[in-house]
């Protein structure tokens, strides 16, 4: 009898495939150098508090689609901080730091980034400017201000407010720490992706299996061009690179379609709220138009159901608080595996060792409680 009878029927949205598809370990490595990539985990790992979070077996998810593992890198707990983000923009702002003295630093944020960067500026005993939009709740904002920053609300979307931070750091001298890049600014979203590979460096050490896939989330890109660096540099194999995206915002699948950065305009936001973006970051799109195999979109139906499935162990033997971004990863690998099309074309088999990212925890406490209670009951 089927462990998970009623996930057979769930589907994607959108699959496509990358005609531009071209690894080259050297190409990745020029955009996120070696030496930045080796600083990065010397550094992380060197914090107070620092240990490599768990990699999770979903044994009981794996014997419902007949792979040969399906791993889940619980991100839930990294550090104090609920998610992988926590790597970046403390690691950024770091480095930043050890350059230039008396700074003032500043971001917009959709939450988790903004919380790095708080953390790692009061770790270094700097003053803190977050920028959030109209849409970020105040659960996230209450947790980026107890890392002491200033936490200053735009009318508006994210890119509303990324704009007032640029302009006010402008007119302040304050020194942005973003991990949205652009043709005048990519160290520190190069710093920032770096962070995100330590993740990649772990897992190097966690299994002996060779991964064959990984299903990345991807909002502006910077954690799916992180983890892919790490892979340049850490993995022995070259994996699958499968791009996850909201149908709402799917930039990155655009984008690989048109063979160009593609703005999209997003009707309603999605409920995974840290990838409703409506375009890319530049160096992800140089990494991830030549390393990504395959995109895929999702709806948010099944997101508040895979948030309790996580929760009351029907995944694994463990309980995982896995927020609305950690989701997307697991669905859209059930979707591909669902269609004899994308199965096929992904070569998921017996053989696959599956790596999925559970990028966050209960990272914003209120909703993860109103998702979970929905999940239950439906």
């Amino acid at each position: 009898m089927s462990i998970l009878p009623n996930i057979s029927n769930w589907k994607y949205s959108k699959f496509i495939k990358n005609n531009k598809y071209f690894f080259k370990r050297k190409y990745v490595l020029k955009i996120v150098s070696p030496k930045i990539l080796k600083k990065a985990y010397k550094v992380v790992s060197s914090w107070k508090g620092y240990s490599p979070t768990p990699l999770i077996s979903l044994t009981k998810l794996n014997n419902n689609l007949n792979l040969n593992n399906i791993f889940y890198k619980d991100e839930s707990k990294r550090f104090h901080l609920k998610s992988f983000k926590a790597l970046g923009g403390a690691f950024a702002v770091e480095q930043i730091a050890s350059k230039q003295k008396n700074i003032i630093i500043s971001s917009a944020t959709a939450g988790n980034h903004g919380r790095s960067v708080a953390w790692g500026a009061q770790r270094l005993g700097l003053n803190c400017k977050i920028f959030v939009s109209e849409n970020v709740s105040n659960s996230r904002v209450k947790e980026i201000k107890k890392f002491g920053a200033e936490v200053i609300r735009v009318k508006g979307n994210y890119e509303k407010s990324l704009n007032e931070c640029k302009k006010l750091s402008k007119k302040n001298n304050w020194i942005i720490v973003q991990d949205v890049s652009t043709q005048n600014y990519k160290l520190i979203p190069a710093l920032t992706m770096a962070g995100y590979s330590v993740m990649i460096k772990e897992i190097s050490k966690q299994t002996n299996q060779y991964i064959t896939h990984i299903f990345l989330q991807a909002g502006v890109g910077g954690m799916a061009a992180g983890v892919v660096a790490g892979v340049a540099k850490y993995f022995k194999r070259i994996p699958k690179i499968i791009i996850v995206e909201p149908d709402r915002a799917d930039c990155v699948l655009k984008s690989i379609k048109n063979n160009k950065m593609t703005k999209i305009r997003i009707k309603k936001e999605s409920i995974m709220g840290g990838m409703s973006c409506n375009e890319m970051s530049l160096l992800p799109w140089l990494i991830l138009k030549k390393t990504a195999n395959y995109c895929i979109s999702i709806s948010d139906t099944k997101v508040a159901k895979m948030i309790a499935l996580l929760a009351d162990k029907k995944l694994s033997n463990k309980s995982i608080i896995g927020g609305e971004c950690s989701a997307p990863g697991i669905i859209s690998l059930i979707c591909a595996c669902n269609e004899p099309k994308s199965k096929k074309a992904l070569n998921l088999n017996e053989k696959s060792n599956v790596l999925l990212i559970g990028c966050e925890g209960n990272a914003d406490t209120k909703l993860y409680k109103q998702l979970l209670s929905k999940g239950r009951k439906n």
